[in-house]
């Protein structure tokens, strides 16, 4: 970053930190990946200097020959990947990507069924905060107690509220979703269904999870999770949703533009070309697996410990730990790990008897650290270092006799940790565990 360097010496040392901050330390939140230097080198190319208003060959600015090429390459790349009639690439993320959606299939005040956040949903599945929440009519789905989605449960919500639009998706769920019993439903009560696959993109397209293709009408994907590549989105149509209305391709062309966006960002659209045909290898494939057996081994690492999970585990890329056994937040929870060089989020849990900003529960995963090339006995270990540390700030906090409402503090939270010697013992373990696994250049 020479240039940078001489430029604005401020942000080059920022980025040089975070550089230095992503190598030794552990990516474990399941919504973030590494993506390759290819991908890198064409997000920050002189393609992000152009404006492209449009689509291809329907541009509102002249100079778009080059731009028109590597947006219909893209789409193609998405349509074969994905075995789709048509793919939308201009969504710069994945709840613009939602909201095109319902702009081009529903009506103000139309109504929506998605999982409810706190069991595992999305903000912009619903949630009364959200863009989704306002301007539509929303009803939520739940898990058991056993923290499994019931599809009785949801045919006979969606038979009684008749939503125009359900959506099967996560992003804290950490089961495999049955987008066969959702097609049924979804057909029993005349909705369109939509699959948002943001966090299992790449574990589709590696046959490490339930494809939705043949059973959704629209298929939503973020590119920059287990896809690995620059942030940015997919909406794609399938045959289903071609029969049920021939015209949906073009009207979700219009809602992202003009509807709700103006230039794409033709960088990033390039990044995930890039991305979808590295996710083409022989590698990839490989990859997608190993995510599912590595978060498999990890979470039976933590069951062994006598951590806790949601849902029993996971057969996917994530993992939920509840902490209500242990009797901390997940604030602090996540709050120590990064300390000790495991960076996760806290996230709610099903039914929590706390506040979103202050959960009960914990939410890690493995695209990142595969991306790596850890593997089984890696996660084993890994396990073993999240345990100790979450057993050490719960013993040290019970020690301490603090309360929940007074680990809500940002200092207690602090003092509790600089008690903690694991902690520290930990945070070198995983430096030379990032040392042994270097942040791939290529894949």
């Amino acid at each position: 970053m020479e240039y940078l360097k001489k430029t604005d010496s401020q942000v080059q040392e920022l980025v040089e930190k975070e550089m230095k901050r992503q190598e030794t330390t552990l990516m474990m939140i399941p919504s973030e990946n590494h993506s390759s230097y290819a991908v890198r080198e064409v997000v920050g190319s002189m393609l992000q200097d152009k404006y492209c208003e449009g689509y291809p060959n329907k541009r509102y600015y002249q100079g778009q020959e080059n731009f028109d090429k590597l947006e219909v390459l893209c789409q193609e790349r998405a349509k074969k990947a994905f075995r789709v009639p048509f793919a939308n690439v201009q969504a710069l993320s994945g709840s613009p990507a939602n909201c095109a959606v319902y702009m081009a299939v529903l009506n103000p005040n139309d109504k929506i069924m998605a999982l409810r956040i706190d069991q595992g949903g999305h903000i912009s599945h619903g949630l009364n905060i959200n863009f989704s929440g306002r301007f539509f009519e929303n009803v939520f789905y739940k898990t058991n107690k056993q923290g499994f989605i019931d599809y009785d449960e949801i045919e006979e919500l969606a038979l009684k509220e008749k939503p125009n639009l359900i959506i099967a998706g996560i992003t804290s769920y950490p089961l495999a979703l049955d987008f066969a019993r959702f097609s049924e439903i979804a057909e029993k009560c005349n909705a369109y269904l939509m699959a948002d696959i943001a966090h299992v993109a790449g574990l589709v397209l590696a046959g490490a999870y339930p494809d939705p293709v043949p059973y959704c009408h629209i298929v939503n994907t973020t590119t920059h999770k287990t896809l690995r590549g620059p942030r940015g989105a997919l909406i794609m149509v399938t045959e289903k949703g071609l029969e049920k209305d021939p015209e949906l391709p073009q009207k979700i062309n219009r809602a992202v533009f003009p509807g709700l966006q103006g230039g794409p960002h033709e960088n990033n659209i390039a990044g995930i070309a890039v991305a979808l045909k590295e996710a083409q290898k022989l590698e990839f494939i490989e990859y997608g697996k190993q995510v599912v057996e590595n978060a498999e081994s990890l979470a039976q690492s933590l069951k062994e410990q006598g951590i806790k999970l949601c849902s029993g585990g996971t057969n996917t890329h994530l993992i939920m730990i509840d902490l209500r056994n242990l009797e901390i937040l997940g604030n602090i929870a996540a709050e120590a790990l990064e300390a000790a060089g495991i960076v996760t989020n806290r996230n709610m849990i099903p039914d929590d008897p706390s506040s979103p900003f202050y959960p009960s529960g914990l939410r890690l995963g493995t695209p990142g650290i595969t991306s790596r090339g850890m593997k089984q006995d890696e996660m084993k270990q890994i396990g073993l270092f999240i345990s100790s540390v979450l057993k050490d700030i719960s013993g040290l906090k019970k020690q301490a006799g603090i309360s929940f409402e007074q680990e809500k503090d940002s200092q207690t939270r602090q003092n509790i940790m600089l008690k903690s010697s694991r902690i520290k013992e930990v945070k070198q373990e995983i430096e030379r565990l990032c040392t042994r696994f270097p942040i791939k250049r290529e894949y």
